[in-house]
């Protein structure tokens, strides 16, 4: 147990006790606006434990900068992905790499050790523009995001299950 009595989720585990973004986490999906929930696929979203809104939550001090707008933490696979839903355009795939570089920099001091986020996910809000939906992936996957459309669901997931089980395994030999 966490001081606050909480039961140690995904993003719990992974900030450090002295974070003050430790106190801002919320259970299961509470700290999305209701209009990015739908960006989540329904059968998927009880599968979050805890998430945490960390655009405004981390503007102090970064309100000029980017910023990323959530971390969720998925109950059985004990991971942190993050969450930006934000509109699909070509003029917005730089914006959206900055967000995550500028995420990266600034979760740092609230990141335990060796902790990390497993996924970064662009869900389109709205509809795909990309001229080049090709080049545009292929620039995305360069930054480490990985672009979901028009919901984030189970099969987005499976990678990362996948991807645990491989680390356990490497990690136990």
């Amino acid at each position: 147990m966490n001081p606050r009595g909480k039961a140690p989720t995904p993003i719990r585990s992974v900030l450090r006790t002295e974070s003050a973004l430790t106190k801002l986490v919320a259970d299961g999906l509470n700290a999305l606006e209701d209009r990015h929930r739908s960006y989540i696929n329904a059968a998927i979203r009880t599968s979050f434990s805890d998430s945490l809104e960390i655009d405004n939550n981390l503007k102090e001090g970064h309100d000029q900068q980017n910023r990323w707008d959530y971390l969720l933490g998925h109950s059985e696979g004990a991971w942190v992905v993050g969450l930006e839903p934000h509109s699909a355009k070509d003029d917005q795939v730089s914006n959206v790499i900055r967000k995550r570089k500028a995420a990266l920099q600034q979760l740092k001091p609230h990141l335990k050790e060796g902790a990390k986020v497993a996924e970064w996910f662009w869900v389109a809000a709205k509809r795909n523009q990309f001229s080049d939906t090709e080049r545009t992936r292929r620039l995305l996957d360069q930054n480490g995001i990985r672009f979901v459309c028009p919901e984030l669901a189970a099969k987005h997931l499976a990678g990362l299950a996948k991807q645990s089980a491989s680390d356990r395994r490497e990690r136990d030999r």
